[in-house]
């Protein structure tokens, strides 16, 4: 199969092209030559050398004898729709679909009764399409005419064409990806290919073109649209710190990643206001600043906006600065020759604060050794001093410090010496002791105290007793200086004491009953002792 591409220049020089498929030929397949609706074409006789000019020339379409020309006459021509060119060619202009069949030649070079018969060549009339029209939406463009939309909205793709080229066409949807690769996604043969997708995402970002092609003559026309899929990170912004060598400078870092495109970050100052610190168009934004910049209680805050976000969203994080205090047991005391563990705890800081020991009024820091045993266990920090001597008494500095600020916790550290020690615990035994037996001695005082009163010994005071007590009322107060009588001595050896106590009566009426009770009441009234 030879292709060739034919260019002809006709009457008022207008181009044609030629597709011609097959060879020419006597014994051959007739070739095929596709014609453009509405232009020219050329049909050339093959057999014919270069430069020669037959003496009669004659043209079939379908086996009908379609025009000839007799080359010998003085008259030109009258070009047409159909002319024979002086090497034998055959010219139609303007193309129309009833011009598409097989055209056979026949010519002859001087003896015009002998004709020679070639290949025919059949025509094909097609036509291209002419325009395509390709629309996305709903979709907001930018400068450079690239198309985006919102990751999860609904969108609607649609191509068109104004007419159908002849004799058909396939209309298609075409993406391809950044990676060169391609996926057809509709396609038919009419005038009009749609779709809608109602939750758009990702995999429809890349380059979407709108292709139709002649069935026939394979051309084709397209036109592409870059379309891009935005959506926000799913997440908060991220807010950390990273440490510099300076204690006193610290880098704040805020990250969004996730997004397409990247987001704009805004470090903001809340103390001030909310004043921007520093902004960026990436998924991470980094500030530094020193400790003249920062304060208790500061806050910072970092805030993230994405282009596809609505009015009033708002996505953050915010970190709330605090200076270090460093909290413990102000004073010590240890014995000389054991070891101490001096503790303080430091847990508020933010960012956390770097905690070392220190000793001395000269802040000498404190280096791990064998002397001196150094352990961070989260919050709470240790220096356990081994083997204390009197040297090791004095101040010591348990120090925080973060870029806000520097604290430090004071620890006096004592020292006795062993003797002196064991005195004092002696002291403090004998103390004790002393103060327990008074206790003791006052309280079982003062459970027998109505016991006591009477004149009883304490060797007595637990046993069992029988005395009677009678009180009588009087209106008067009166000593009685008569003898009280003895009573006889009970079993258990003691003797037995009576009490009476009179009420002196207020009027002789009175005198006379209360004689006859005092009487009775004396019969029953009896103190043992």
């Amino acid at each position: 199969m030879i292709l060739a591409v034919i260019f002809l220049y006709f009457a008022s020089s207008c181009q044609t092209v030629l597709f011609v498929k097959g060879g020419a030929g006597v014994g051959r397949a007739p070739a095929s030559v596709f014609g453009e609706l509405g232009q020219n074409v050329t049909l050339p006789c093959h057999d014919l050398a270069a430069n020669v000019t037959p003496a009669l020339t004659q043209w079939f379409k379908d086996a009908t004898n379609l025009i000839k020309r007799n080359h010998s006459s003085e008259l030109k021509p009258v070009p047409g729709h159909l002319t024979i060119l002086d090497n034998g060619s055959l010219v139609i202009v303007g193309l129309m679909t009833i011009d598409d069949g097989l055209y056979e030649c026949q010519c002859s070079s001087k003896d015009i009764s002998k004709f020679h018969n070639h290949t025919g060549v059949i025509l094909q009339i097609v036509s291209s399409p002419d325009d395509v029209t390709l629309d996305i939406s709903p979709a907001q463009k930018l400068p450079n005419g690239t198309l985006y939309v919102p990751n999860g909205t609904t969108v609607h793709f649609k191509c068109t064409t104004p007419s159908v080229s002849y004799p058909s066409q396939t209309l298609s949807w075409i993406l391809e990806w950044a990676n060169s690769s391609r996926s057809t996604l509709v396609s038919g043969n009419g005038t009009l290919v749609q779709f809608e997708d109602l939750n758009i995402s990702p995999t429809y970002q890349g380059e979407h073109m709108c292709l139709v092609e002649n069935t026939l003559s394979k051309k084709k026309m397209g036109k592409t649209l870059q379309l891009l899929v935005y959506y926000p990170p799913e997440r908060n912004p991220q807010c950390s710190w990273r440490e510099q060598n300076d204690s006193s400078i610290i880098a704040f870092i805020c990250s969004w990643p996730g997004g397409y495109p990247a987001p704009t970050l805004q470090w903001e100052d809340l103390a001030s206001g909310g004043g921007a610190v520093f902004n960026s168009a990436d998924d991470t934004v980094e500030v530094t600043l020193n400790r003249s910049l920062l304060s208790d209680c500061q806050e910072l805050k970092c805030q993230g906006k994405h282009v596809v976000m609505s009015d009033g969203e708002e996505k953050f994080c915010h970190l709330t600065l605090k200076t270090p205090y460093p909290e413990g047991e102000p004073l010590v005391t240890v014995v000389e020759g054991s070891n101490v563990t001096l503790t303080c705890t430091e847990k508020q800081s933010v960012p956390p604060a770097k905690t070392i020991w220190q000793r001395t009024v000269a802040h000498l820091d404190v280096k791990p050794s064998a002397k001196y045993v150094i352990s961070d266990l989260g919050p709470t920090f240790s220096l356990t001093i081994v083997n204390i001597t009197k040297e090791d008494e004095g101040t010591y500095f348990c120090r925080s410090e973060n870029p806000v600020a520097a604290r430090e916790l004071e620890i006096y550290l004592t020292v006795k010496s062993s003797v002196s020690y064991t005195g004092g615990i002696v002291g403090m035994f004998l103390s004790i002791l002393i103060l327990g037996v008074g206790i003791c001695i006052g309280m079982a005082a003062y459970s027998n105290r109505h016991r006591i009163c009477l004149g009883y010994r304490f060797g007595f005071m637990t046993e069992e007793r029988n005395d009677v007590l009678n009180l009588v009322d009087s209106d008067d107060e009166e000593i009685f200086q008569d003898a009280v009588p003895q009573l006889p001595v009970l079993s258990n050896g003691h003797s037995t004491t009576l009490v009476e106590i009179h009420r002196i009566p207020s009027s002789d009426h009175e005198d006379q009953e209360n004689t006859q009770g005092s009487q009775e009441n004396r019969d029953a009234i009896i103190v043992a002792e």
